[in-house]
């Protein structure tokens, strides 16, 4: 990812995806401490690397890198709906709508047949995916891919508790190797 002049500018992360992906958990697009720290769901209070510890043994306690391989060995990878978009600051909410640029997300599940599920992080990501991703991936992939609407991890979404949102998010655990 490359800076860009404009800093409401917001670049995606490259996927994090290992060989035998089961699931592919979508963000909408990285936060402000996650563009600084070049680690997505970086933000310390947002839920996302907690419930990963408490799921599948990659909590924050570890180094990103172990965190990622740990989520790849259970068969789940990370991205972002959004390759690009303009936003003030961290809030998806302050994503401007026209913006939105997608990533290949149907090109991604074309080269890892393995992918059998998405996992939507919060409102915006599913509202982005469906208008901008779905379409296409219903043209292009043949086989079924379940999607699992989930609560944002989010600090931002105080409207569930962390129990609430672990119970949701255990879904996950019925998809991965």
């Amino acid at each position: 990812m490359r800076k860009s002049a404009n800093p409401d500018q917001v670049a995606s992360f490259p996927p994090q995806v290992g060989a035998n992906c089961r699931v592919l958990v979508l963000g909408t697009a990285p936060s402000v401490r996650s563009l600084e720290k070049q680690q997505s769901y970086a933000h310390p209070q947002n839920l996302f690397w907690p419930l990963m510890g408490e799921l599948f043994d990659a909590g924050p306690e570890l180094a990103y890198a172990q965190r990622i391989a740990r989520l790849h060995a259970r068969g789940i990878g990370i991205w972002d709906v959004l390759a690009h978009c303009e936003r003030a600051g961290s809030l998806d909410s302050s994503i401007v709508r026209s913006s939105e640029i997608a990533n290949d997300i149907p090109g991604l599940l074309a080269s890892h047949a393995s992918i059998v599920a998405i996992a939507l992080n919060g409102g915006r990501a599913r509202q982005s995916f469906r208008r901008l991703v779905l379409p296409a991936l219903e043209t292009h992939i043949e086989r079924p891919i379940g999607i699992l609407e989930l609560p944002s991890t989010s600090p931002a979404n105080a409207g569930m508790t962390r129990d609430q949102k672990r119970t949701q998010w255990q879904a996950l655990l019925d998809w991965c190797a």
